[in-house]
């Protein structure tokens, strides 16, 4: 989030606007605040190597809040703003921060949550005022800033974001690289990396629809500025307005999820065809698998312009590929571009082609889980040199990688492996399904048996004929074995914005009672 030196030469482009109001944000009123913020974090004993927090929705204070830190040498970490206090409470400290940042919006929970946050010292609320919970002092953000000087403080250095882990298998993870002392206009390699692969360039619009507390948005509206450009922020992704915006503002770049795919996909014709989108260059999506369906009716729209990337927030390893390439290898994530990949067994021993394993990367980037030795040694092969997130996929002959799923998520059926993400990518074509979760469930006589859960189209009434019809569609498209045994419905899965299903959380309510349970329609 650092502007360097696009505050001086382009001091009155706009270096972020905000996607609601059309507030507009100039480097160089960027560059004031950032400074104010840096000199805040040092006057309350924030060094080198440090941390704090910040816990808002996408708003015009959450630029500035990274930014101050990757100047004064600081671990940032922005947390999912959809977080309950105990969980937020854990992060914050888990971190080791000492300040956390919040909105008017959040900061009930994070008031709840600093009852059990002894480290915090300082609570700044973007559109609150000064009070304090705990005797943890708490200031309105705008006016703690606003007495600080809008220059550089005399020591600055880079800092980074220290992000956690989605947390949708277990407890969230914070994920820290080492921190090099160095100028903040000196990125590290991993963002030239990117840089490079995405395509970006000065004068670059680009539109943010995600939640910047994610590692990608996090990325992607970090090197848009440190390129001289112009980020679109949306506070919350809306598939017509993000239309509109594309043509409003002549948007060159975006980063997507799979979910905003098929949400604009299955908007009326005469609403995806009233809008301009001949300024995009580069979309890039990720996150989570896309079904090939989706991939494939993308490209038809936007034309070859789409690339896909593989990649863990912990960097072990990159993958990426054009929409040419994905064409010729449909439902591919790419090949190798960052680390050295392995697909092995549950032996460690290499897998053949088209067969799945785990993915192991040669680590790329150096990282570890911050304050958690174990969760670090968990994630690395014996020997030390391989590192893994759990993910399953296989290497086709031409060494392009697909993903079959998350290991943690395999349903084992009568001794068959199943992974279910095959069936929630056929699922989430049908024109009926607004989204789908599959995972196993307890069955006495096989152990686990397929289990859909299904978020109806606004207006689709879930009903014996609905379930009747979404399995007869299944039945034509999967084996019989990853065809689901039973479908419930929910008006709305746990899935976070930035493309997460918390498919835990479904899983949970099936598993909770004792393993012979099932629960029916």
């Amino acid at each position: 989030m650092y502007p360097g030196t696009y505050a001086q030469q382009h001091p009155d482009r706009p270096a972020f606007i905000m996607a609601s109001t059309g507030q507009s944000v100039t480097f160089s009123e960027l560059e004031g605040r950032a400074n104010q913020l840096a000199h805040l974090l040092r006057a309350h004993g924030l060094e080198n190597g440090d941390h704090y927090s910040i816990f808002m929705e996408n708003n015009d204070r959450f630029i500035e809040a990274c930014a101050a830190g990757e100047r004064t040498g600081l671990y940032y970490t922005c947390i999912n703003s959809y977080l309950k206090a105990d969980e937020l409470a854990y992060i914050v400290n888990h971190s080791e921060s000492e300040i956390l940042i919040t909105s008017a919006a959040k900061v009930n929970i994070a008031t709840e949550a600093l009852a059990d946050c002894p480290k915090v010292k300082l609570m700044l609320v973007v559109g609150g005022a000064d009070g304090s919970v705990s005797e943890i002092p708490v200031k309105g953000f705008v006016e703690a800033v606003g007495s600080m000087p809008t220059t550089p403080i005399d020591d600055e250095a880079l800092g980074t974001a220290m992000l956690y882990s989605s947390g949708t298998t277990g407890r969230p993870k914070g994920i820290v690289r080492p921190l090099p002392v160095q100028p903040p206009a000196e990125q590290l390699p991993l963002f030239t990396f990117l840089n490079n692969l995405w395509q970006y360039r000065e004068d670059m619009i680009y539109l943010s629809p995600a939640p910047m507390y994610h590692s990608a948005p996090q990325a992607a509206v970090n090197l848009t500025l440190r390129n001289g450009g112009t980020v679109i922020v949306m506070e919350n992704f809306d598939p017509v307005e993000y239309l509109q915006l594309i043509e409003q503002y002549q948007v060159t770049h975006s980063q997507l999820v799979p979910t905003m795919f098929s949400r604009m996909l299955k908007l009326p014709a005469e609403e995806r065809e009233r809008f301009d989108l001949s300024s995009l260059e580069t979309a890039v999506h990720a996150a989570a698998p896309c079904p090939v369906q989706v991939k494939e009716a993308m490209i038809d729209w936007w034309g070859p312009i789409i690339h896909e990337y593989y990649g863990a927030t912990e960097g072990i390893g990159f993958t990426a590929c054009t929409a040419e390439e994905w064409l010729a290898h449909r439902g591919t994530v790419g090949k190798v571009m960052l680390g050295d990949l392995h697909i092995l067994d549950d032996e460690m021993n290499p897998s053949p082609p088209g067969e799945p394993g785990t993915i192991w990367f040669k680590t790329a980037t150096p990282f570890e889980y911050f304050n958690d030795d174990e969760k670090t040694t968990e994630s690395r092969s014996a020997d030390g040199e391989m590192t893994t997130v759990g993910d399953i996929g296989y290497v086709d002959d031409d060494n392009f990688l697909y993903l079959t799923d998350r290991k943690t998520f395999m349903i084992i059926s009568g001794g068959v492996n199943i992974y279910p993400q095959e069936t929630e990518n056929i699922l989430i074509t049908h024109p009926k399904v607004a989204d789908a979760a599959v995972f196993g469930v307890p069955n006495v006589d096989l152990g686990e048996e397929v289990k859909a859960v299904v978020q109806p189209m606004p207006g689709v009434e879930a009903n014996d004929e609905f379930t009747a019809e979404l399995m007869a569609f299944c039945n034509d498209n999967l084996s019989r074995q990853k065809v689901p045994r039973s479908i419930d419905y929910e008006a709305e899965l746990p899935r976070l914005p930035t493309g997460k299903l918390y498919k835990r959380q479904l899983r949970d309510r099936y598993w909770g009672e004792g393993q012979n349970r099932i629960v029916g329609n």
